[in-house]
């Protein structure tokens, strides 16, 4: 079986297909090539600096970071798709370049000016905040299209006419002077701390990523998972799984890790004999869990660090668990699929050994567990990110294989410089949000509000709140997700006793997981366009996959010492191991094998049986595990039966 893969101009197109934050411009002007490369290295460089030698002050660092992301934002990503250039910027497109650099440049020269007037707005900062903020939100629609601009827009307009609401939503009135001084020159609107979490370290992971990626991690990802599993029954969906997780550690983003991973495994899969629409669901659910991987996790993790005073160290420790729950889900029904339909796995001809892929590309796993270390050990993630970046280029020139040229790191750069831009004016235009709900205090309204709708019942909560957060991710970005229901939710999981650790993670799975899940379900889109598979039903595909994903937040806020970091030792062994052992019942449940194919009563009880298992209580658990020897032994005894029947016909 000759493995094939799917060529990089398809990759492309699936891309800018299903991910708006890739349908920038492919310049046709070598001048326009050279602007852009020049300032996404320039921006590479200023991150590194400040990142190894020390910061600017807070809000100098945002404005410098978001200045330089929104004029190349509207240098590369057309206004329209229809009218706008296409392969060079408009006219308005540099009008609004510059203007993005005066605006944030102005925050930088007159800061001190700023800090004298104590933050009271001028008629120069009103005029400039206003530009800014209709630049900010124009940049977010050419990115991610109206939703989140849409929302930001509401929260300003709260703010500014929220008075004339009658009922507890109204609030004091607010000049727009004061809402100019909270937006523009302030660390509460659009320099909030989201935008600082991408100007020190998202942008630095996005960094860090590229240059993994340029010196042929990719590779070494898909060769290793392909050793390792190839051989095994339905392996190359096995592959899949382990190379989007491990793939998910490094980029970090759901859509660039299925076109990433599955140009490679998706051919492989069908070709093994997997249906089409199963090949690209097990690719959107394995990619869409890369968010939840530790060691590097989406973007949404480092804001979940900032925003809630965790050490992302802590973040990543706690994270294992879950994460390494919801791929056993994956991998035990991708493996329960291969038995049921009697499909093999790849010839060991085509498999490389595993020792060859070490000698070759082992190095450079290196860095990865050197930003490993150093967050155990206590350093921020910045100069984790940082050493990351610095191990990367040394220990990549090790071997000629994976040796860097210099025009290899200039494109690392720009390709981290360009992934960086969307996430950046998000966390941008979330500060809008961020604004408004501390100009207001709408967020305590908010928290009063839903206690009173559950009448402070814990599971109603959860369950409210895994809605809102899947709602808002069909819209929007992991991150925008995360931080608009952080924002609203997360106060009262707390406020009704629950770990802030666990509240803030169980928001993060969820906006998480809004990638797999339909009607908007952009991974599982993006699957079916490389599987050639229809959209909707590998959604829903992939939403089964990922069912796990959908009950282990539940299980790490009724139980946190499932996160390590928080309760016992003997307490997390009594949650994990039933846990394991419910994860994989749930997977046999839904396929429809366990020991042999299951009848539609033992699904059921299987079903049952896990989800028992699955919720840290000793009664529920006993019940559970009772209720899958049973199932267990049935199918025991109807398969000897089978057995000897086969045996007697032949």
């Amino acid at each position: 079986m000759e493995l094939e893969i799917i060529d990089e101009s398809k990759q492309k197109e699936i891309m800018k297909k299903y991910d708006s934050e890739c349908n920038f411009r492919e310049f046709n002007v070598k001048l326009w090539v050279a602007v852009i490369t020049v300032t996404a290295v320039c921006l590479s460089i200023f991150h590194l600096y400040t990142a190894g030698f020390g910061m600017l002050v807070a809000i100098k660092q945002r404005a410098v970071h978001l200045g330089i992301v929104l004029f190349m934002l509207f240098l590369l990503y057309p206004a329209n798709k229809k009218w706008s250039p296409k392969g060079r910027p408009s006219v308005i497109d540099m009008v609004f370049s510059v203007l993005s650099l005066a605006t944030c440049g102005y925050i930088i020269v007159f800061f001190d000016d700023i800090a004298m007037r104590a933050g009271m707005a001028n008629s120069t900062d009103i005029v400039l905040g206003t530009v800014l903020m209709l630049l900010v939100l124009e940049g977010s629609r050419r990115t991610m299209g109206m939703i989140l601009p849409s929302l930001a827009v509401i929260c300003i307009l709260y703010a500014m006419f929220g008075e004339v609401i009658p009922g507890q939503f109204s609030h004091i009135d607010f000049s727009y002077s004061r809402i100019i001084e909270q937006m523009y020159i302030s660390t509460e609107g659009i320099f909030s701390i989201a935008l600082g979490v991408s100007a020190q370290y998202i942008f630095l992971f996005v960094l860090f990523g590229s240059f993994m990626s340029a010196s042929g991690m990719g590779r070494l990802i898909n060769d290793g998972a392909l050793a390792a599993a190839g051989k095994s029954p339905g392996g190359p969906a096995k592959v899949a799984v382990i190379a989007s997780s491990i793939m998910g550690t490094i980029n970090g983003a759901a859509v660039a890790n299925v076109v990433t991973t599955g140009a490679f495994t998706i051919p492989l899969m069908k070709k093994t004999g997997y249906r089409p629409v199963f090949a690209g669901a097990v690719e959107a659910a394995a990619s869409s869990g890369g968010q939840i991987m530790p060691p590097v996790m989406g973007a949404a993790a480092f804001v979940l660090a900032e925003l809630s005073g965790i050490p992302y160290g802590t973040v990543m420790i706690a994270a294992i668990i879950p994460a390494l729950l919801y791929f056993l889900g994956v991998w035990t029904m991708v493996d329960r699929e291969a038995r049921i339909m009697g499909l093999k796995g790849v010839d060991a001809s085509n498999i490389p050994r595993i020792i060859d892929v070490l000698k070759v590309r082992g190095h450079m796993l290196i860095p990865l567990v050197i930003i490993v270390v150093t967050l155990i050990m206590g350093f921020s993630a910045m100069f984790s990110a940082f050493y990351g970046i610095i191990a990367t280029l040394v220990i990549s020139s090790l071997r000629k294989e994976t040796r860097m040229t210099l025009n290899d790191l200039i494109k690392a750069m720009v390709d981290g410089g360009r992934t960086a831009l969307s996430v950046a004016v998000a966390c941008a235009v979330v500060g809008f949000v961020i604004g408004a709900v501390s100009l207001t205090s709408v967020g305590v309204v908010f928290t009063d509000s839903i206690l009173s709708l559950t009448q402070g019942m814990l599971l109603p909560t959860l369950i409210l709140t895994m809605v809102a957060c899947v709602i808002l991710g069909m819209g929007l970005p992991t991150t925008p997700a995360y931080i608009m229901a952080a924002t609203i939710a997360v106060p009262v999981l707390i406020a009704m006793g629950v770990d802030d650790l666990a509240a803030n993670l169980f928001v993060f799975y969820y906006a998480t997981l809004s990638t797999v899940t339909p009607p908007v379900a952009i991974a599982a889109y993006a699957a079916a366009g490389l599987a050639g598979s229809p959209v909707f039903t590998t959604g829903w595909y992939a939403m089964r996959l990922a069912a796990s994903g959908f009950i282990i937040p539940f299980m790490f806020v009724l139980e946190p010492s499932l996160l390590i970091v928080r309760g016992t030792t003997s307490g997390a062994l009594h949650s994990i191991i039933p846990a394991i052992v419910g994860v994989i019942l749930l997977g046999a449940a839904l396929i429809g094998y366990f020991r042999i194919k299951c009848t539609l009563v033992e699904r059921i009880f299987l079903l049952t049986a896990g989800i028992f298992l699955i919720f840290p209580e000793m009664l529920t658990d006993i019940i559970g595990l009772i209720t899958g020897i049973v199932v267990y032994m049935i199918q025991f005894k109807r398969g000897k039966k089978e057995t000897v029947i086969t045996e007697k016909a032949i």
